[in-house]
């Protein structure tokens, strides 16, 4: 007859299944926190609840900060930024041919009237054979998120050439994919811009391709950045084959934002399930997109206090014909160019706009996949 268990033996086997617990909580957040790269604390916390089933918890603290600290209505863009907007920059240089072939842009027309001095003036910030290769702009988004401004990146596409880098986390398996999850320093030469990719894969609606392998599911009608062998990049809906030969990698992120120079006719339908849960499923918050012009060019565009429609706005205006939405809130929105150092692996970082993360996030190893702009 078996004997029944004795009040001292259940509570050392509960406090044997409490110590294992404990212990493995205790590792899983201790391997977190103690993870390299410039994720916050705030960020690796709310990271690892979400991955854990606590992601209520998280948005519960999400939620109060956002109370205590919503996006302003009205008022004017702070004194350094309006210094921003008539800030000197790199000028391009004469060409062999004695003139530069490509122009500075003419100003985009701003979205709030009447309009600030220097507000949608582009400036060149990095050079390529003389040439203004990225030149920069700013806009406020809206007609009540007055005291924002938005930054406005163009690239050339024949001056610049995209390479995609996994993230340590996301995507992970970083045995898979030739590229690291930071740029080394031997890797910094000709380096003139970075940024940040789009959602974690899971959240995508899509996946992540390079090297042969994919994570997530390459996702028929998802917005594509797709990276081609002859070194030039477009934005396309995927067309549900496998990648080509000629393609190095892609990256998916929920659908087109604008397609065939529209914008897409459901942002305002579903907004939360089809453009990204955002804090406190606000609307207005820091958002990140990448579109591609009629010439083929690149237009980045990152703000605070954005809506999906806002961002698209902004990417139209911009003069994207195809574009996509990257990434959003503060915590994981990138946008750097680069100008010459010391030397030629140590170029100086410069942040598009003032988001928490620092300048130089990329050259330490990071948790999220990144795009890196070099010079061809």
């Amino acid at each position: 007859m078996r004997k029944k268990p004795t009040k001292r033996t259940v509570l050392i086997s509960l406090s044997i299944v409490l110590a294992i617990f404990l212990g493995s909580l205790t590792w899983s957040i201790g391997s977190v926190l103690s993870a390299p790269g410039t994720d916050t604390v705030a960020a690796r916390l709310a990271e690892w609840g979400r991955d854990h089933g606590l992601g209520f918890v998280v948005t519960a603290a999400e939620n109060v900060q956002y109370w205590l600290n919503p996006p302003k209505i009205g008022g004017k863009p702070s004194g350094t930024e309006l210094k921003d907007l008539s800030a000197q920059t790199a000028s391009p240089q004469p060409t062999q041919s004695g003139q530069p072939q490509i122009s500075i842009h003419a100003p985009l027309q701003p979205l709030v009237t009447p309009q600030l001095d220097g507000e949608g003036d582009f400036k060149a910030v990095v050079t390529v054979h003389g040439q203004p290769a990225i030149q920069i702009a700013y806009l406020r988004p809206d007609g009540k998120h007055t005291s924002y401004l938005s930054g406005v990146a163009w690239m050339s596409g024949s001056l610049l050439e995209f390479v995609q880098h996994p993230g340590f986390s996301d995507p992970g398996h970083m045995d898979l994919w030739s590229q690291p999850s930071m740029i080394p320093t031997a890797q910094r030469s000709g380096l003139v811009a970075t940024f940040n990719g789009g959602f974690k894969i899971k959240n995508s609606r899509g996946g992540f391709y390079a090297d042969g392998h994919t994570a997530g599911i390459l996702t028929k009608g998802a917005a594509s950045l797709v990276v081609y062998a002859d070194g030039h990049s477009d934005i396309i809906a995927w067309p549900g084959t496998t990648p080509g030969a000629d393609m190095i990698s892609v990256r998916q992120n929920l659908t087109l934002l604008i397609e065939n120079g529209k914008i897409a006719s459901n942002l305002d339908k579903n907004v939360l399930a089809n453009w990204g849960w955002t804090i406190k499923n606000a609307y207005f918050v820091w958002r990140t997109g990448i579109g591609i012009t009629a010439t083929g060019d690149f237009v980045f565009v990152a703000g605070n206090a954005l809506s999906i429609q806002s961002l698209a706005n902004l990417l139209e205006r911009a003069g994207a014909v195809r574009a996509m939405e990257l990434d959003i809130n503060a915590e994981w929105i990138s946008y750097m160019w680069y100008t010459p150092g010391a030397t030629a692996t140590s170029p100086v970082p410069h942040k598009l706009l003032d988001f928490a993360r620092p300048a130089d996030r990329y050259f330490k190893p990071t948790s999220r996949d990144f795009f890196a702009v070099y010079a061809k």
